[in-house]
C-alpha cells in the first residue's frame, strides 16, 4: 500500500488567500513549557495514525532536540486549546510548516481556512529574510488538508509515493 504524500509552498507572501476570519481564534506561542504539545499532537494525529500518536516520552524529548530552531505555537478558540503548529528553520530561510492541525473536535467548523492564514502568517514573520514557506502532506491526512493548502495560496512543488506502515506515517 502508498500513500501520496504533497509537498507544497509559498515563496512570496502576497501568494496567501486568506481564509474567512474567526475574531475569536487566535495562535498563541508557547514558551519553554511544551509540555501541551505532545499530547496536543498525539489527539490531532490519531485518527491519521501519526507517529505523534504513539511517541514516548524520550521520542518526543529527542524530537523537541533533533531540530534546536523548532518552535511551536498553539491555536486558540477563546480560552481552549484548538489546534498546534509548528515551524522548522532551515538553511537559506526556509520556513517549513512541520506541524499544523486542529484537535478532532475543531475540525469540520470553518475554522481550517483562518487557522492556515495565522499559521503561513507566522511563519513569514519567524525570522527576517524568509524566503518561503512550505509543508507537506500525504494522502493518509485529512481529506480536506491538501485543497486548503492550494486554496489559500500555495502551489504544489513536487509529489512522491512511499510505501505506508505504522513506522513512516507522519
Amino acid at each position: 500500500m502508498t500513500k501520496t504524500v504533497t509537498h507544497v509552498e509559498m515563496t512570496d507572501p502576497g501568494q496567501l488567500v486568506p481564509g474567512v476570519p474567526v475574531p475569536e481564534l487566535a495562535l498563541v506561542a508557547v514558551d519553554a513549557d511544551l509540555s501541551l504539545v505532545p499530547g496536543l499532537m498525539a489527539r490531532i494525529g490519531a485518527p491519521y495514525r501519526w507517529r505523534s500518536a504513539r511517541r514516548s516520552p524520550q521520542e518526543w524529548q529527542a524530537w523537541f532536540a533533533g531540530h534546536p530552531d523548532r518552535t511551536c505555537w498553539l491555536l486558540h478558540l477563546g480560552d481552549e486549546p484548538a489546534g498546534v503548529v509548528c515551524y522548522d528553520l532551515h538553511p537559506g530561510a526556509d520556513v517549513e510548516i512541520r506541524t499544523f492541525g486542529l484537535l478532532p473536535e475543531f475540525t469540520g467548523k470553518g475554522l481550517g481556512g483562518h487557522a492556515l492564514t495565522l499559521a503561513i502568517r507566522q511563519g513569514w514573520n519567524l525570522v527576517p529574510g524568509v524566503r518561503r514557506v512550505w509543508l507537506h502532506t500525504s494522502s493518509a491526512d485529512n481529506p480536506n488538508a491538501l485543497p486548503n493548502y492550494h486554496r489559500h495560496g500555495f502551489r504544489t512543488f513536487k509529489t512522491e509515493e512511499e510505501g505506508v506502515s505504522d513506522s513512516n506515517m507522519p
